[in-house]
């Protein structure tokens, strides 16, 4: 506990708490107090008390002594000099053309400075004024710009309700003021109704703000039905200072409103919880007993190691799995050709046989000479795949009369106009040879057949 005081500087300003200092002080004593501005005359607003640690801010400023006869002239003298320098302040001001409002002037109890305060629409530029000022009055200088508020609670006034205004006579604080309190309270929002002589939210709409707030909590709200003793009806308005309800309520063929006293009326569900029976208290659950664990669980396999780098790999889910066969390159795929005589292991199939053999056939009518006949293509397709597969080329026999080119040849007869090609004997090439370019037109014709298969 710790012993205090408390001290009023201003009218209608804050309490500040100081430490008696032994002194036997009590209510509307002055006093001369240290504070943070130097030396000030007070006055006491309460006597020596004992407050908890927690509720004071220490360290506390202690008081020097009780005013004497000497201190209470020395302040009624510094309001008289406060008044001359308020008239020489206006009158620099107008000099400088400075845009700005002086509403107060303060001496200090000590004369050790002057504090002058103002009030501007924004930034004031004031270096030439303080110059001035403090060569009049020897001093220090201060110009403070304050708020519309403070304004208001250092020249007073009377209010709309035809007394001096609040903040003036007793209190020390500005509270918040919101437009969603004069909502609240049901008031005209019209701002010269609701603002005060600093043109801001009055200061009294706070003053019965936490009333309204727990009345509203238990009164329903306007639309909402509602069973009164006359029967259920709707709610029209609400009147919260006198909690009161206007009801709209069916009379015969007709409604009317009538008031009722929100205690006497009921909310639809507040009336079902009253007459709903209780319910019956569960019987506790008995606990189960523990499942047995179970201990057959098959074991999951062990994951395989992964191989070190540089092996391969022989399974993704084990070593267990076969190992994958390589499949065969196909047609598309690059590999090793070949050599000359080879034949391929694999078997083919018929379908794939016979399409070779039509590409053949195809290749050998680009291939073949205007006067080649069907045998003589026969003939050089057996030797083709003899020279292919390593064997001695075999000697050319000599054509066989065939029935097909007889009517051919008696058609030539009988149409002499038409001049028949002359057939050139060609050169006879040597077996190496031959069995060489055979074997280029088989890997062309492979080529051919694989592009043909991938596209």
């Amino acid at each position: 506990m710790v012993m205090v005081v408390r001290v009023r500087f201003k009218r209608a300003s804050k309490l500040y708490d100081f430490d008696p200092n032994g002194l036997e002080l009590h209510t509307g004593m002055m006093v001369v107090t240290e504070t943070a501005r130097g030396v000030e005359l007070g006055e006491c607003m309460s006597g020596v008390m004992k407050l908890p640690d927690d509720r004071v801010s220490m360290p506390l400023k202690p008081i020097i002594r009780i005013a004497t006869e000497q201190d209470l002239q020395t302040q009624k003298s510094n309001e008289q000099y406060e008044k001359e320098a308020f008239d020489i302040a206006i009158e620099r001001i107008a000099e400088h053309n400075l845009e700005m409002k002086l509403v107060d002037v303060e001496y200090a109890f000590d004369h050790s400075k002057i504090i002058f305060y103002f009030t501007a629409n924004g930034r004031v530029d004031f270096r030439m004024l303080v110059k001035n000022l403090a060569g009049i009055f020897k001093t220090r200088i201060e110009l403070r710009q304050i708020g519309v508020r403070d304004e208001a609670k250092m020249l007073g006034g009377i209010g709309p309700c035809g007394r001096p205004i609040c903040c003036r006579t007793f209190l020390g604080d500005f509270t918040p003021v919101s437009i969603k309190m004069a909502k609240e309270q049901n008031l005209s929002l019209n701002p010269t109704k609701i603002s005060g002589l600093c043109d801001r939210l009055m200061c009294c709409l706070k003053y019965e703000q936490d009333q309204y707030e727990a009345t509203r909590k238990r009164m329903p709200r306007v639309g909402r039905e509602i069973i009164t003793p006359d029967g259920v009806g709707t709610i029209n308005a609400i009147n919260v200072l006198e909690e009161t309800v206007r009801v709209r309520i069916a009379v015969g063929d007709s409604f009317e409103l009538r008031e009722y006293a929100i205690d006497d009326c009921q909310r639809p569900n507040q009336d079902a919880q009253q007459h709903k029976p209780e319910r019956a208290e569960k019987p506790e659950r008995t606990e189960k007993p523990e499942r047995a664990e179970k201990t057959e669980r098959a074991e999951k396999p062990e994951r395989a190691e992964k191989p070190e780098k540089g092996e391969k790999r022989e399974g993704r889910k084990g070593e267990d799995k076969p190992q994958k066969q390589e499949k065969p390159k196909g047609k598309g795929e690059k590999g090793d050709r070949p050599a000359k005589g080879d034949k391929p292991e694999h078997g083919e199939k018929p379908e794939k046989s016979e399409r070779r053999k039509e590409r053949a056939d195809k290749q050998d009518k680009a291939d073949k000479p205007q006067g080649d006949r069907p045998g003589e293509r026969r003939q050089k397709r057996e030797r083709r795949e003899q020279n292919a597969a390593g064997e001695q080329p075999v000697t050319q026999k000599q054509p066989q009369p065939d029935v097909q080119a007889a009517p051919q040849e008696a058609a030539a007869q009988s149409a002499p106009e038409q001049e028949q090609p002359v057939q050139a004997s060609a050169p006879q090439e040597k077996p190496a040879q031959q069995a060489e370019k055979m074997v280029g037109e088989m890997i062309e014709i492979r080529e051919s057949e694989a592009l043909e298969d991938l596209l």
